[in-house]
């Protein structure tokens, strides 16, 4: 590593576990051999969160020069006030020991540093912004980043900010809570949709889409289901591609690992109507710890910081 390297470390957040790398800040890519991960009981108090989170990035500490740290950066799922840096998980069923409770002052005694600079940014926001620095939607001006796994992640990002407040964006910059058929988005774009169609069409309940995937490459009728899939998707994504004009559509989640099945079909559909590239996140779940790494870039904080949503 050259001597004038700075490093900045990306955290991030799921719903049961941690994942951190450090983040050469130059050119926004994770340092070899710096990544540390762990489980994390998300239903624990919040001392044993806190110090599985602070044992995590304790592992990634040790592997770099601390005094080229310039901080951490958190990319985080709401709810959560993200200027402030406060916990607001109540009856989300995951973190709610958390509950208003400020995370820098709270963790940064269990961390093996001096001070150090500790920002939040929301987890979807963060694979845009990384995807956005680095990844599929780097060069452009305009893109919309999809998550596709446990929940439906999204963000809208224009001239490399998340845009959270716009006649062409929905409210707080995400799509997960917008109606959609009988329920919501979330209920649709998430492994529970898949899980729920396939126990209708085989009373067979199974853990995950990988499992369906498999199954579906040898079977027309659960193949079936990631084609309804890609027309939901087709129909809830047209209204806001044709507001926001983005000039890519980058996917990334554990879902997209059975892209095969889906994308194909997701692309004609969309293409009809709306000219936009539709990319795979190469950097998968780097792609938020690169994001949140490049918080500590503080002319980046300065702009990005008014645009924080705070839920």
């Amino acid at each position: 590593m050259m001597q004038n390297t700075t490093i900045a470390l990306g955290v991030d957040i799921g719903g049961g576990h941690i994942a951190c790398s450090a983040i050469d800040t130059t050119s926004g890519r994770p340092i070899p051999n710096t990544t540390s991960t762990s489980k994390v009981d998300s239903k624990g108090s919040s001392q044993q969160i806190l110090k599985c989170w602070a044992d995590c990035i304790n592992t990634t500490l040790e592997k770099i020069d601390k005094s080229q740290l310039k901080g951490i950066g958190f990319a985080i799922p709401g709810p959560f006030n993200y200027q402030k840096g406060v916990a607001i998980y109540e009856l989300t069923d995951k973190y709610e020991s958390l509950y208003n409770i400020a995370i820098e002052p709270a963790i940064m005694p269990l961390l093996n540093l001096d001070e150090t600079k500790i920002r939040f940014l929301n987890d979807a926001s963060a694979f845009a912004v990384g995807a956005a620095w680095c990844g599929k939607a780097w060069g452009t001006k305009k893109s919309i980043s999809l998550t596709l796994g446990t929940g439906f992640g999204s963000a809208f990002i224009d001239n490399d900010l998340p845009v959270i407040k716009r006649s062409d964006v929905p409210d707080q910059g995400c799509l997960w809570y917008l109606t959609f058929k009988d329920g919501i988005a979330d209920d649709y774009f998430s492994t529970r949709w898949f899980i729920r169609e396939y126990k209708k069409l085989t009373g067979e309940t199974v853990k995950g889409v990988k499992e369906i995937a498999e199954i579906a490459r040898n079977h027309s009728q659960a193949n079936n289901i990631f084609l309804e899939f890609a027309d939901n998707l087709a129909s809830f994504l047209m209204p806001w591609l044709k507001k926001f004009e983005p000039e890519v559509l980058v996917m990334g989640g554990n879902i997209m690992k059975a892209a095969d099945l889906f994308l194909p079909a997701l692309k004609g559909l969309i293409n009809c109507d709306v000219q936009v590239d539709i990319e795979i996140s190469e950097l998968m779940e780097e792609a938020a710890m690169i994001g949140s790494a490049r918080l500590l870039d503080d002319d980046y904080w300065h702009k990005i910081k008014p645009h924080l949503p705070i839920i």
